[in-house]
């Protein structure tokens, strides 16, 4: 069960280092591909055998002066609806602020439990500032200086230590996943509702606590499936002005705790930026994919050529993943619900694929031979054996050759693309490795 964390603070007091130094061991995973500047505010931090993410809401905050204060307090209410834990930052340095005592308000409030840190204790002396943030009636602040790197393993094993305490769910193996994810009014409620159809084919409730994704196994036209429900019923409160951050903090925890991601797309909107957004964030879990475009029933022109240009329009902004489903669909008049699932659990089974060594090399060797990776300083790239790995949680191909190191990432497409076109493969990400043989 994924567990998700989030750094609030004001500005300046370090939130991004705080932020970066926690999820160093991953950063290059992280940042990787060029993509949103948001990207760099969502991370995966491993400490003690345990995964969790780990949110900086500090990308999120629009600059100016007025507004400021005032979003960084809804960002800081919707980051305790959704985190598991909070890690409230405040500035040994500079002392207390009216905005701490302001946003300990809110956080005194919240189920979520919540850590004081505080930030640039670089020596000794300044350990002894950090008394007045008890005012704050959070507990004992944990003093670290990010920079640097002092405390923050003390600081991991709090945290540690405080997410153990809540509760696994328990998900038969076996059972895919489907998680239905989007933008706010792409239509996930109504679609999960024509899947529903009739309450009676929910086959059991797994309650997580309050704020997990709730699990819901259906068994619907001789599919078994768990739906990971995130559109959940929460009270409309002011928060969704910050549509955004709000529909990106509620897609984190679905996308994580899935095997399929269906991503619903507005018929009548086309592709935006946020939808960019939940898009990288199922290519970072390494998700299989579904895409889904909803309300095709308000669409004048239904002719091959617009479904072609659609087809053309998503799959170029999503490149280099290209090889995805793609269903024009109405939750509204049920058309084409029924692919919608069908798709989802082939694309599951797609990821399950085993290819037999000798197949494969019987395939990919003529191919690499035909055209062999680009020589680089007159050295000639040779490889002579693939397999696929054993057991690995997406499709993972291992390519043997005498200089691993030149191999480019143009070639690895090359690779990745003839594998697709060989085998099924499709909604599902592709690992490819060179190593030395």
């Amino acid at each position: 069960m994924g567990n998700l964390v989030a750094i609030v603070g004001r500005p300046n007091v370090g939130k991004s280092t705080l932020f970066n130094r926690l999820t160093k061991s991953r950063r290059a995973i992280v940042s990787d591909e060029a993509g949103t500047t948001r990207d760099r505010q969502y991370g995966k931090c491993e400490w003690c055998g345990k995964e969790f993410s780990v949110v900086d809401t500090g990308g999120w905050v629009v600059n100016s002066e007025d507004v400021f204060e005032e979003e960084i307090r809804k960002q800081v209410v919707i980051a305790t609806e959704e985190a598991d834990l909070v890690l409230f930052l405040v500035d040994i340095l500079n002392g207390l602020t009216d905005w701490d005592v302001d946003v300990a308000k809110i956080l005194r409030k919240t189920k979520a439990p919540v850590i004081v840190v505080a930030n640039k204790a670089e020596n000794n002396e300044t350990r002894y500032y950090a008394a007045e943030f008890y005012k704050l009636g959070l507990g004992e602040p944990m003093c670290i200086s990010a920079s640097t790197g002092s405390g923050t393993g003390d600081l991991l094993d709090m945290v540690v230590e405080r997410l153990n305490n809540t509760t696994p769910e328990t998900v038969e193996e076996g059972v895919p996943r489907f998680a239905v994810v989007g933008r706010p009014n792409a239509g996930k409620s109504s679609i999960i509702n024509a899947f529903i159809g009739e309450e009676r084919n929910i086959v059991t409730e797994i309650a997580g606590t309050t704020r997990d994704s709730i699990y819901t196994k259906y068994d619907k036209f001789g599919f078994d499936f768990y739906l990971v429900d995130t559109a959940g019923i929460r009270r409309k409160n002011k928060v969704t002005e910050d549509l955004e951050f709000y529909s990106v903090m509620r897609s984190i925890r679905a996308i994580e705790n899935s095997d399929v991601c269906i991503l619903m797309l507005d018929a009548t909107r086309g592709i935006e930026a946020q939808d960019m957004n939940i898009f990288q964030l199922v290519q970072k879990n390494n998700k299989s994919l579904v895409v889904v475009v909803n309300k095709w029933d308000l669409v004048e022109d239904k002719s091959q050529k617009v479904i072609d240009t659609f087809e053309n329009a998503i799959r170029s902004r999503m490149a280099p993943f290209v090889d995805f489903p793609i269903i024009f669909a109405s939750a509204l008049t049920k058309q084409r619900i029924f692919k919608v699932l069908e798709t989802a659990k082939q694309v599951y089974l797609n990821r399950k694929i085993h290819v037999g060594t000798n197949k494969l090399n019987e395939v990919m060797l003529p191919l690499v031979e035909a055209y062999p990776p680009p020589s680089i300083k007159g050295k000639y790239i040779k490889i002579k054996y693939c397999s696929q790995l054993p057991n690995t949680q997406i499709p993972s191909f291992v390519f043997y050759a005498n200089l691993p190191q030149y191999v480019k990432e143009p070639y690895k497409r090359f690779l990745e693309n003839k594998i697709r076109e060989n085998w099924e493969l499709t909604g599902s990400p592709i690992n490819i490795f060179i190593r030395q043989k």
